[in-house]
């Protein structure tokens, strides 16, 4: 079977994963044959780490080289790891020049590029695969199957908090995120991630959506107001994380780009604590909190059904440790958590659902997602994880209606947004 060849475009952090799976796990299926960025030195970290692992270097291209690239390496995949807000350029010009796409969530940040995506798709033949990883949870599957087999009957209503603590909510305050032209707020970043699995938990699509959001915690003025200006425990220092060092420090000569920013410097112009109604076609309501300054890490979902109700709790981090407060991942996590799963059926006792809680990888996610992406085709999928440029907009759907809803105080009907019918 010949092997698939890939370019990665855009190679900061979320590249590794990526390129680990593509030139070293899945080789037998895969050759990584690319890279193109904006940054040469960032190319060249991600090259010598490849050698590290015993795989040899390969071409490297300025990003506007884009096509040149695509035709003397005869990519056949091209994987989207950019800045979100160049996610459409690359992904439509993959599509045109007759190439798939593998693309990072949020697959774009706002309307005009969901539609430019959209139109690329309908006049070519070329697929593109969005990177929703927490499909690919083990926890998430198993609230997958018990909702699509009756466990509370038909769904009424959905309650789903998630909290961001200080090491990771800050962390979208530090980098490109902070800037809502980069990555639409963390109702598109980030939300983006939980509106696909409501999606997908609750089987049906956003129609009304209401919401209000607010800058409360991080920004120039909430610093000054909370105390936070030049507070050490929320600033991360580069030099600590070798890698971090590589990418982003060592190669700030080539383009500017300051990983490193203090969360409470002025230039924010994203929400870091969001609340969101929204009315599925189905019938069924969600109420929704983001927390982007919370003290421990992780969710809550309640699910109300005809036959009785589903509870998620997932604990991430209990706390945040000051001895390493910025950089977050397992290894900077000394803290414990926890997951626990139950379903309450009317007129009978609880029943807690048996879970393997994996700190791994977003819960072992990571791992299986890339393994079902570059690992051999015809691989089964009775769950539907695998997510299309459909699945892409419709969990774009509430955030842009949110964030439409934020600037008017409006409920927002959703195909006055973006009219997929």
């Amino acid at each position: 079977m010949a092997r698939r060849r890939y370019a990665v475009v855009g190679t900061g952090a979320r590249a590794e994963r990526h390129v680990h799976a593509i030139a070293v796990e899945h080789a037998a299926t895969c050759e990584l044959v690319a890279f193109a960025d904006v940054n040469r030195a960032r190319m060249n970290v991600h090259n010598d780490r490849l050698a590290d692992l015993g795989v040899g270097p390969v071409p490297v291209y300025d990003a506007a080289d884009f096509l040149k690239m695509l035709d003397e390496q005869r990519v056949d995949v091209v994987v989207v790891t950019t800045v979100d807000r160049y996610h459409d350029t690359y992904i439509v010009e993959a599509l045109d020049a007759g190439r798939d796409v593998v693309t990072e969530k949020p697959m774009t940040t706002d309307v005009p590029s969901a539609r430019k995506i959209l139109d690329a798709v309908h006049r070519n033949d070329g697929n593109v695969t969005v990177t929703f990883n927490y499909r690919y949870n083990p926890i998430h599957e198993k609230v997958r199957a018990l909702l699509s087999e009756g466990a509370v009957g038909e769904i009424g209503s959905v309650h789903f908090e998630w909290l961001l603590d200080t090491r990771h909510g800050a962390d979208y305050f530090r980098r490109w995120h902070r800037d809502k032209a980069n990555s639409g707020g963390l109702m598109v970043h980030k939300a983006t991630h939980h509106f696909d699995l409501l999606n997908w938990w609750v089987g049906s699509v956003p129609e009304t959506v209401y919401a209000h959001g607010r800058l409360f915690f991080y920004g120039d003025e909430n610093g000054e107001r909370h105390g936070y200006t030049h507070d050490d425990r929320f600033a991360i220092d580069l030099k600590q994380n070798d890698w971090l060092k590589k990418l982003y420090l060592d190669a700030r000569h080539e383009d500017g780009y300051r990983r490193d920013q203090n969360p409470f410097e002025p230039g924010v112009s994203i929400e870091d604590d969001m609340s969101v109604l929204v009315r599925y076609a189905s019938g069924a309501n969600l109420t929704y909190h983001l927390t982007a300054y919370s003290p421990w890490e992780g969710y809550r979902l309640m699910v109300n059904g005809s036959k009785g109700r589903l509870e998620l709790e997932v604990v991430e981090n209990s706390w945040v440790s000051s001895q390493n407060p910025a950089v977050h991942g397992v290894s900077a996590n000394p803290e414990q958590g926890w997951a626990k799963l139950s379903v309450h059926r009317l007129f009978e006792e609880r029943e807690d659902i048996p879970l393997e809680y994996d700190r791994d990888g977003h819960g072992g996610a990571d791992q299986r997602m890339v393994d079902a992406l570059y690992g051999p085709p015809g691989q089964e999928d009775p769950l539907g994880r695998k997510a299309t440029h459909y699945d892409g907009t419709l969990s774009l759907l509430t955030g842009f209606a949110a964030n439409r809803s934020f600037e008017t105080g409006e409920p927002v009907h959703v195909v006055d947004v973006i009219d997929l019918r």
